[in-house]
């Protein structure tokens, strides 16, 4: 590419790019870890886990990562999920 505006792009939306794909992973493992702990009905752990995921989650939707909606349906799905174990 020879325009400089266009090389300033891809360098941006490159560092955008990594820094999104860390924020999800980030909120992968986060409810994978509650998912765990749900599954060995282990409810100290799934609490722990579930404040600690709802926290990225909602980090992640106000920085736009993940959309506000989807954030949501996925504490509203953790939480029924956590109820049931009571």
């Amino acid at each position: 590419m020879s325009n400089k505006s266009a090389e300033k792009r891809e360098r941006q939306n490159t560092k955008r790019r990594m820094h999104n794909r860390m924020v999800k992973s980030a909120v992968r493992t986060a409810i994978k870890k509650f998912d765990a702990a749900v599954a060995a009905n282990n409810k100290e752990d799934a609490q722990a886990a579930m404040a600690l995921s709802f926290k990225l989650l909602d980090s992640a939707a106000s920085k736009g990562v993940l959309h506000r909606n989807t954030a949501s349906r996925k504490k509203s799905r953790m939480y029924h999920a956590f109820a049931k174990l009571a």
